[in-house]
């Protein structure tokens, strides 16, 4: 076996890379039976029995041509004001490699002749020739057939590879195809021309030659080489093809044969099905853009593989090229690269090569190379399943343009499709935290649009995610005081007036069911005052849903403290952090929003990122006192009244009115703090207010206890405890 390196055929672009499937495909079935193919570094590796001499041999001398046509097309050469010289020089030739091709072009004039057309047919017309051409041509014309269009109950569907049916505008392939063999060959004699084999070396090997390419059409198949404006160092330039690419161009596509699916009982038409080929996705690459999804025809991922393979092997790969993911057929680029790391395609293939179809020269399509993906397992991609219901209708909806989806629904669409490319690519604990920012901002664009949710989408709220959401978000290294933070308060939760309410009740307008054991969340019928939340300063935003709950704790019965509980208590270190101003608040609110669609009920202690068996550090005074005022005291303990304007007067800054109202609520409660009023006022007071929000654990309010309360402060002398500073 001989090892043969094919310089000239590589993933990019996409003619390269159908001329490396022709190469093993006509060798395989023409040559050597055992020859097996593989990618390496980008080249393209053959493995035979026959060595370069003797496969520069084959395709000069033994090669017979696919018989590629469309009688079906204008343009194709059947037709009186078609070009035909190069389909009349075949067809009167005398070469034995041409004979198939012969016979298939007799077969396709003769089907023309009973169905009566001399010129191109229209549609109905055209679905009939159609039929019969696939019912009527030699086995090896029928496979071009089944790569250029299926039939199906509602007429032909065209897959993106091949155009429409072997055509991509004015540009014919079949006539294109037999006048590049008619540049190789001699029609009379079969012979190679004299710039045949020059032409070959450099197609296969990427041998620099002397003799210059011609300036014919290649189409979307490789836009470096289609000209047009910008081509060359003038105004435009033509189009340059190697007639042997061009030729083992087509060769090649033909391993992509469409086909018909439909569900076992479905009455609905059967939808068309190409290997590896799903609707474009206008996300994943430089000049990624909506506008890209309404008029691309579709994208493409070519598989790259590195175990060399038979053409039988590649032929069943190209055969099962559909990818799964959540039980369902991928539908879009984001669908496929889900399918590619959650085992949906394993069948020995190491990359993918992503191509979208994409109107990128006038109203012509380029096969444009989007990007190179890698296929390997990814676990925490399969978390994503937990939203493919609700996805798969958004995605509808907020792409819809009758009726036109708010902008906002349509952007958070955009840049959650991103952040799920983004894990799939890499599974680190921050693209998971991206994937869940981007959730809570999706839900956010459609709490901010209600009635379009509502009454023209039928959109619900985001389900619950399950808790392993939260371990994978900072589970390998991403563990920061804003992830922890954020825990925090998702999970707050808190009985009022005999109603649970938690943190997710004063973002988005809606209301839990179920209870507090099996929460769901539905769209309020009528938003009240409890979505609180705002875009802008987070600060202010999370004194604005405490000051809420406060009112809502006063209006009950019992009005002491507040009912809150949480399933991850704050740590003292990063509470210390926040007040000082050393978090990224923003970070922290776009976390909080992904988090609190985290089904909480479910999280154990390991699942959290609490760091209390580490926390020794003791907030602000100011802290400690505020929060002993307005934190839950267990039942044999008496407490005063809530203050309402211990937290107002925080929020607004003053710190010296808020502190003296504080001290004066704890000593009517039987709790007289070590100071009477702290001096404090702007931005830290602020802050301070907001951190009041944060749950604590019963062991935190025994510290604050001994940090501000005059008898546990004396009885903890002795104990050493790292305190930190009041903020100036």
């Amino acid at each position: 076996m001989s090892l043969l390196l094919f310089s000239g055929c590589s993933p990019n672009p996409l003619a390269h890379y159908l001329k490396a499937l022709g190469i093993l495909r006509l060798i395989a079935e023409q040559c050597d039976s055992v020859a097996t193919g593989r990618w390496e570094r980008d080249s393209f590796h053959l493995h035979s029995t026959q060595d370069q001499k003797g496969i520069v041999h084959f395709f000069l001398h033994d090669y017979q041509p696919t018989s590629v046509i469309a009688p079906w097309n204008g343009g194709s050469g059947f037709f009186l004001k078609d070009n035909d010289a190069a389909i009349t020089a075949i067809e009167e030739g005398k070469a034995e490699r041409f004979a198939n091709y012969r016979l298939a072009i007799k077969q396709a004039r003769d089907v023309l002749h009973a169905a009566k057309l001399k010129e191109k047919p229209d549609k109905e017309a055209k679905d009939d020739l159609l039929r019969r051409c696939r019912n009527t041509l030699d086995d090896r014309a029928v496979a071009w057939c089944d790569a250029a269009f299926v039939l199906g109950q509602d007429g032909a569907k065209y897959p993106p590879l091949l155009g429409t049916g072997g055509n991509d505008g004015r540009l014919e392939f079949t006539n294109n195809f037999m006048q590049r063999l008619g540049e190789v060959f001699d029609p009379a004699t079969g012979e190679p021309t004299p710039n045949s084999a020059d032409w070959l070396l450099q197609a296969l090997f990427a041998e620099n030659v002397r003799t210059a390419v011609n300036k014919s059409p290649i189409g979307q198949f490789f836009p470096g080489a289609a000209g047009g404006a910008n081509a060359t160092s003038g105004f435009d330039g033509p189009s340059i093809v190697n007639p042997w690419d061009y030729i083992l161009m087509i060769e090649g596509a033909l391993l992509f044969a469409a086909s018909s699916s439909k569900k076992l009982e479905s009455a609905a038409p059967g939808s068309l099905i190409y290997p590896f080929c799903v609707r474009q996705a206008g996300v994943g690459y430089g000049s990624a853009a909506l506008a890209d999804e309404a008029d691309a025809r579709a994208e493409m991922w070519m598989p790259l593989w590195e175990r060399p393979t038979t053409l039988g092997e590649l032929s069943a790969i190209f055969g099962e090229g559909r990818a799964q993911v959540g039980g369902r057929t991928a539908r879009n680029g984001v669908d496929f690269a889900r399918a590619v790391v959650t085992l949906g395609v394993d069948r020995g293939i190491t990359e993918f090569q992503r191509f979208g179809f994409q109107v990128r020269n006038g109203l012509a399509y380029f096969a444009t190379p989007l990007e190179r993906f890698r296929v390997r397992r990814n676990t925490r991609a399969d978390l994503l399943t937990d939203v493919d219901a609700w996805l798969d209708r958004f995605r509808s909806k907020a792409t819809s343009t009758n009726p036109p989806a708010p902008s906002s629904a349509t952007r958070a669409l955009q840049n959650l499709e991103a952040r799920i490319l983004d894990l799939c690519r890499d599974e680190r604990s921050a693209n998971v935290q991206g994937v869940l920012i981007a959730l809570g901002r999706c839900e956010a664009a459609m709490a901010r649009s209600l009635r379009w949710t509502k009454e023209t989408a039928f959109l619900r709220p985001i389900p619950l995610l399950r808790s392993e959401w939260l371990r994978a978000a900072w589970e390998g290294g991403e563990n920061t005081a804003e992830l922890r933070l954020a825990a925090s308060l998702a999970s707050l939760i808190g009985r009022y007036s005999g109603e649970w309410f938690s943190i997710r009740s004063h973002l988005e307008p809606v209301e839990s069911f179920g209870g507090p054991s099996r929460p769901f969340f539905r769209w309020m019928d009528h938003p009240g005052n409890e979505v609180v939340w705002h875009d802008g300063d987070p600060v202010d935003a999370l004194n604005a849903v405490l000051a809420r709950r406060i009112v809502r704790a006063v209006q009950t019965e019992s009005a002491h403290n507040l009912p809150d509980t949480s399933r991850v208590p704050a740590t003292f270190a990063d509470l210390a952090a926040f007040i000082e101003g050393d978090t990224d608040d923003q970070l922290l609110a776009d976390l909080l929003l992904g988090l609190s669609l985290l089904d909480w009920t479910k999280v154990r202690p390991e699942d959290h990122p609490s760091r209390s068996a580490e926390d020794r550090a003791v907030p602000s005074s100011l802290y400690a006192l505020l929060k002993l005022c307005f934190q839950r005291t267990p039942p044999d303990e008496r407490s005063g009244a809530l203050v309402a304007g211990i937290h107002r007067r925080a929020a607004r800054g003053d710190g010296l009115e808020a502190s003296r109202l504080a001290a004066r609520r704890l000593r009517a409660s039987g709790f007289p703090p070590a100071v009477d009023f702290i001096s404090m006022d702007g931005e830290p007071v602020q802050r301070t207010a907001a951190a009041l929000l944060f749950p604590l654990g019963p062991w935190q309010l025994t510290q604050l206890r001994r940090a501000v309360l005059r008898h546990e402060a004396e009885d903890a002398r002795t104990k050493p405890v790292l305190s930190v500073p009041t903020p100036a």
